[in-house]
């Protein structure tokens, strides 16, 4: 438990205009569902969860297992990076 053996950085772009939102580290494989804030490592946004470019909603606060996290608005990204996968 607590391990971080399948960590991962990927961006994170808006998908209307394809501005960059996030460079993230991504924890275990899958789709992008959530972006634990801790694992933001470059954050191109205002902090308001929108698109600074177009102004597009891309995600919502909340905590996850007592952590702050912003859920991710399916179809509203896309992801460029390391899928993680072996």
């Amino acid at each position: 438990m607590g391990q971080k053996n399948n960590v991962h950085t990927i961006s994170i772009y808006c998908k209307k205009c394809r501005h960059h939102l996030y460079r993230y580290n991504k924890e275990g494989g899958g789709s992008l569902v959530k972006c634990f804030v801790s694992g933001i490592t470059q954050d191109s946004t205002r902090g308001d969860l929108k698109c600074p470019d177009c102004g597009q909603e891309f995600a919502r606060k909340a905590m996850i297992h007592g952590r702050p996290a912003h859920k991710i608005i399916v179809g509203k990204v896309y992801v460029i990076g390391n899928s993680g996968k072996k």
